[in-house]
């Protein structure tokens, strides 16, 4: 039985310097709209990660936002959550969140209709507002700024 190999042989393992490395190489998957796709978890790293895959010129809003929350709320939890970066309080409450779409970048204020003035999107339910930031739009930091303290001085949403 020259040239075959029977069941009982075994191909050497490849060393560890070999090993193909997926981990390193892997990129979350856009789901759609270009959301990354980032399994839940807390912390700031995987906030990052999120905004390190989100696409092109959405990457750089995302990279914004997050520093004006963290800037303006330094204790400001984070974790990603249905695919979406969340930023709340230390009791585990949520009072803004973000996600991509194919246009835009939707921020969400869970009790926006308590800030003044209102963020200008509408939702169906009747606390939450919106954001939309295309691309070409000028973030007026100050005033998000400003909604982002409002935010992080209520009721946070329990998710």
């Amino acid at each position: 039985m020259a040239g075959k190999m029977s069941s009982n042989t075994r191909r050497p393992a490849r060393k560890a310097e070999e090993q193909p490395d997926a981990a390193a190489d892997a990129q979350p998957k856009l789901l759609s709209g270009g959301n990354p796709q980032i399994a839940k978890a807390y912390g700031d790293a995987p906030v990052r990660a999120y905004i390190a895959a989100m696409p092109g010129w959405k990457s750089e809003v995302g990279r914004r936002l997050d520093a004006l929350v963290t800037r303006t709320v330094p204790d400001v939890r984070k974790a990603v959550k249905w695919n979406s970066p969340f930023y709340g309080m230390e009791d585990e409450s949520w009072f803004l969140s973000f996600h991509c779409f194919t246009r835009y970048v939707k921020v969400a204020f869970f009790r926006g209709s308590s800030l003044r003035p209102l963020p200008p999107g509408e939702s169906k339910r009747k606390e939450v507002r919106y954001l939309d930031i295309h691309e070409d739009d000028e973030i007026d930091e100050a005033q998000f700024a400003d909604w982002v303290r409002q935010a992080s001085r209520l009721p946070g949403e329990r998710m």
